[in-house]
């Protein structure tokens, strides 16, 4: 593979630009035909963004990965890690300038805020636990925001961005769990306030995300369709109570749960 292709780990990125593509969807529905260019505009963004980030983690985890991905181009001889920072900064800056595009200032300005808090997140906040956890989770919920800024309508959007952002925050937790005896170099909130406080903290968090997704079945936003996200909820709710015995097991299946939810605002679209 070539090196850049590697280091920016491209599949990763395509699959970011299918995401911007559904929050899009979900915003705009049929009416998605009418926003081509800025879809456009909001997928070469997107890749940017994210082979931007993935060149960033390579430069920072360079030590790491010399044990746990020695595959990769920095560790491998392949790439210089200065070259791999200066990479990384060009697809963040392009990231930036292509989002002027689009003219609108709501879509430029959350380009602008997830840039910073994905450099602050890989350079300081990735070390401090929970505020990575929710620095994760807020990325993750600004996919949608993009989205819906996009075709001028992110409004619409802010209901499953916040499940997205609450039921993130509760899977990183899970896997801080999980992970409590291998992490290194971080400070962790298991660590800090034990393994049953962040249990108790994760699980409100699977049940926060859950009781949001009520909002737009009480105003009528989707279709009946809409209503298949109450398995994604269950899912949750078993998350939420699986996180005291078996972390590992609640975090893989929230992860699927997000997929389902997911999947059903898209069938919300839908109206019959």
């Amino acid at each position: 593979m070539n090196k850049y292709l590697q280091l920016f780990r491209t599949g990763n990125a395509v699959m970011g630009i299918v995401g911007v593509f559904v929050a899009c969807f979900m915003a705009a529905g049929f009416d998605i035909a009418d926003e081509i260019v800025n879809l456009l505009i909001s997928a070469v963004v997107v890749f940017m963004f994210m082979c931007g980030g993935n060149a960033l983690n390579d430069y920072i985890d360079y030590e790491i990965d010399k044990t746990a991905h020695p595959e990769r181009p920095i560790p491998s001889g392949r790439i210089e890690r200065k070259t791999a920072l200066y990479a990384g900064l060009v697809m963040f800056i392009s990231s930036v300038a292509i989002s002027f595009l689009t003219m609108d200032i709501e879509c430029i300005a959350i380009v602008i805020v997830a840039c910073i808090l994905m450099v602050a997140y890989e350079t300081c906040l990735k070390q401090r636990g929970f505020i990575g956890n929710i620095t994760i989770a807020i990325l993750t919920g600004m996919m949608f925001l993009l989205g819906g800024s996009v075709v001028g309508s992110m409004m619409d959007n802010v209901i499953v961005a916040a499940m997205a952002m609450l039921v993130s925050i509760g899977r990183e937790i899970t896997k801080d769990i999980e992970d409590m005896d291998s992490d290194e170099g971080r400070i962790t909130l298991p660590m800090r306030i034990g393994i049953r406080n962040a249990s108790i903290i994760a699980c409100a968090f699977y049940v926060a995300g859950p009781l949001l997704s009520i909002q737009p079945m009480i105003a009528g936003t989707y279709g009946i369709l809409y209503y298949t996200v109450l398995i994604a909820d269950a899912i949750f709710v078993f998350c939420a109570i699986s996180v005291f015995k078996d972390p590992h097991r609640s975090q893989k299946l929230a992860k699927k749960a997000m997929v389902l939810a997911l999947i059903s605002f898209i069938l919300g679209v839908f109206r019959f």
